[in-house]
């Protein structure tokens, strides 16, 4: 049996050639796109949601203007929503030209980039989202301990537009880490292949 992906296989051993193995790229490549696209569309439009949502209310003959500046959750998620958009732009446009120029692989040190930049990204927006929620539940249920009211109770359409931009960023942070698992596979397997091209297993 020949590891170089040619000759013929003892049993039901299968035999990848390397025209299976481009196939698996460019449906790799296929997934990561879709993947950037879900993330640049719904990371903008929870940017937008959160950064556009105020409501007005009158307390005791004083107006509140409840808006995202306010909690500090929220900040962090606008910038983090809005750096993983830009990120996966960049990153889908390299993706969408090499599968034009059907050059998919790249060189060890791209791929050590791109791996650690979506790691990077990944943990940024499941720790924006993790503290986003953390403020909503404070928001809407309150802390009778502490003697923090229920916000959501007063500022009812404030809270359910950055609700709205809330869901919008957990699809952006679930798929940031599935990004992150294809460009370690992507990694992971330039290796594999030199191993393969050097007789190895």
């Amino acid at each position: 049996m020949s590891y170089l992906g040619v000759g013929v296989s003892p049993g039901t051993v299968p035999v990848y050639h390397s025209k299976d193995l481009k196939m698996l790229d460019r449906r790799v490549k296929i997934a990561e796109v879709v993947l950037r696209c879900v993330i640049l569309g719904l990371g903008v439009l929870a940017t937008v949601l959160v950064v556009t949502d105020t409501q007005v209310k009158e307390i005791l003959s004083f107006q509140k203007k409840a808006k995202y500046t306010d909690m500090k959750a929220l900040v962090f998620l606008v910038v983090a929503n809005a750096l993983a958009a830009g990120y996966s732009l960049i990153q889908g446009l390299r993706c969408v030209l090499s599968i034009i120029r059907g050059s998919v692989l790249f060189s060890k040190p791209l791929a050590w980039i791109i791996f650690s930049a979506d790691q990077v990204m990944a943990y940024v927006t499941v720790a924006a989202v993790a503290a986003s929620v953390q403020s909503a539940v404070f928001a809407k249920a309150g802390q009778p301990e502490l003697q923090w009211i229920k916000v959501c109770s007063m500022f009812g359409k404030f809270c359910n537009q950055v609700g709205e931009g809330v869901a919008c960023a957990v699809v952006v942070s679930l798929s940031m880490v599935l990004l992150s698992c294809i460009s370690a596979f992507s990694l992971f397997r330039l290796y594999g292949s030199n191993k393969n091209k050097n007789g190895g297993w």
